[in-house]
């Protein structure tokens, strides 16, 4: 597979040796200055920015939204924790203030805290691991408030210029706003899902599936065999008429030769939006159909239903106070397989195109089930019962801010997390936390088989313990940026990043990432050369979970 740098899209004037590099541009605003530099308000930006500022150090978190952390705010309330104990530090404080704050009686006001069957809130815990949007958004803000973290909210930056230097190993010294100004720092943090500082900062990436000859893996490449799960139960045909063996192919689908089992492609897991619905009809916001439904889009899905089926295709995990997070189930659900192609190296054009799209599917798909006289009536009662919560995204109809995506880039350093890390087979000796999720990934395309539709690549395994994270996995390799860490789209391979792209692990590697930096900072020296030998009581003083069972 391409390992990308993506060097033509750098707007870099090189001057002399060592000198700051900035796009003429970013000199009609007076530049912002901090120690440390984050970008991305997802969870390992909140951990990173808040670690930063108790180390002492001057921070400015940059969110390129109004709302901050990521999908943890943005409906993603069914946390995929796996091992609850490997989560410590700021993540865990995030996740004990939302168990204080249900504790309360007060916060249960659509329904009594002892009727709440959901998971997430057992006795003897001191955590939460489900919880409604709103309530977790208040508690990331008043997080940083309290730690005085400074942040610019609504200010993306511009991904085709920023500031480094000519000299090698290469500094990263500021980053271009689109609004204008640049903001400086000594030490930065890419804690975005995409991996969008990587290619400014010239730090070797990669996007899609490796084969399973480069790591020496079993699960990675496309999946076709191993792809049982949220399937095609039905022999749903794949021809625009399924009576007429000479009719054209259904749009979406990809026709085959198809390429072999664990061979390597740039395909990405799929993207969706996960709602925030309720059963309360006092606190509901109708279902809406899209101004561009054609529901000819949904042929598959009504084909299923033509063929006998009476699922309903998602998955309600309950909330408190009535609501759910729902996520993708079943072959034609959420999901929107192949969407999302040109989304992670996009122009900011195309990701607002892809972003609609993704959301016209969502909900074209919803108003079908809840409406098309093709479904059974048994499913449209279901989805009519459960609908948009109207106290949830109020500045947004109702509906998620964020697009869950789930895999972008991913950075290619010294170490590569890989499939034999997850299961055990090799280790590491400088751990900056642990995973504990299932390798689990969603599926990647629609594949036409033998004049049938069949999804492929998804991967669910799990049965491991958890698993150590190298702090060479987050930092760049030698010789690249000398400042730059990366604590959500780590040095993995596509399958391992399955097992440690929760947003728990994103707390984590953030807070590592952000005393990583402060001492970095402290020593003058750069990421990659920070002795693990100094950093690792400074992660164990600050409460990180480092082996397990501890």
């Amino acid at each position: 597979m391409q390992i990308c740098g993506n060097f033509l899209t750098l707007i870099l004037l090189w001057i002399t040796l060592g000198t700051p590099v900035t796009h003429p541009s970013a000199q009609s605003t007076a530049p912002l200055e901090a120690d440390l530099v984050v970008y991305d308000a997802t969870p390992a930006g909140i951990s990173a920015s808040i670690a930063g500022r108790r180390a002492g150090l001057e921070v400015i978190l940059i969110s390129p939204h109004e709302h901050l952390g990521g999908l943890t705010t943005s409906g993603l309330g069914a946390t995929d924790v796996g091992a609850g104990s490997t989560v410590g530090g700021i993540g865990r404080e995030f996740y004990q203030a939302l168990r204080e704050h249900y504790d309360s009686s007060q916060s249960w006001s659509r329904q009594k805290k002892s009727d709440f069957k959901g998971r997430g809130h057992k006795d003897g815990e001191d955590v939460a691991w489900t919880f409604e949007p709103h309530i977790a958004e208040a508690t990331i803000d008043s997080m940083l408030k309290k730690e005085g973290v400074r942040v610019l909210r609504n200010s993306p930056i511009d991904r085709t210029a920023a500031a480094t230097t000519r000299s090698i190993p290469w500094r990263l010294i500021g980053l271009r706003l689109k609004k204008g100004g640049m903001v400086r720092g000594k030490v930065f943090i890419d804690a975005s899902y995409e991996g969008d500082l990587l290619p400014l900062a010239q730090v070797p990436y990669t996007v899609g599936r490796e084969s399973n000859d480069q790591y020496d893996e079993t699960l990675n490449g496309v999946q076709n065999g191993r792809a049982t799960k949220h399937q095609f139960k039905e022999e749903v045909s794949a021809r625009v008429d399924p009576k007429d063996p000479d009719s054209p192919w259904l749009p979406g689908l990809l026709p085959p030769p198809h390429a072999e089992d664990g061979t390597a492609d740039q395909g990405v897991q799929a993207y969706c939006f996960r709602m925030c619905l309720t059963d309360d009809p006092e606190n509901q916001i109708p279902w809406k159909k899209p101004a561009d439904y054609d529901a000819s889009r949904y042929e598959l899905l009504l084909r299923q239903y033509d063929l006998g089926s009476t699922f309903t295709p998602w998955h309600i995990v309950h909330m408190p106070n009535r609501k759910s997070d729902v996520n993708n189930n079943g072959a034609v659900s959420t999901d929107f397989i192949g969407g999302n192609i040109g989304y992670v190296e996009g122009s900011d054009k195309d990701r607002a195109r892809i972003y609609e799209a993704h959301r016209s599917w969502q909900q074209g798909l919803i108003w079908t089930l809840a409406h098309h006289p093709r479904v059974p009536e048994k499913v449209r009662k279901e989805v009519n019962r459960w609908q948009p919560a109207a106290d949830e995204f109020t500045d947004h109809d109702g509906w998620p801010w964020r697009l869950y995506v789930r895999e972008g880039r991913r950075m290619v350093s010294t170490v590569v997390m890989n499939e034999n890390h997850v299961r055990g087979k090799e280790t590491v000796d400088d751990p900056v936390g642990l995973a504990s999720y299932g390798m689990d990934s969603h599926n990647v395309h629609r594949r036409i088989i033998d004049g049938k539709v069949r999804n492929e690549g998804d991967i669910q395994v799990y049965g491991f313990e958890p698993w150590p994270i190298s702090y060479r996995a987050i930092v760049p390799p030698p010789q690249t940026c000398s400042n730059l860490i990366v604590p959500v789209a780590i040095s993995a391979s596509h399958i391992a990043f399955g097992s440690a792209r929760m947003e728990p692990v994103f707390f984590v590697l953030g807070e590592s990432a952000g005393i990583a930096a402060a001492e970095a900072i402290r020593q003058g020296v750069a990421v990659q050369d920070l002795p693990y030998q100094e950093l690792k009581p400074l992660l164990e003083k600050a409460g990180q979970r480092l082996t397990f069972g501890r």
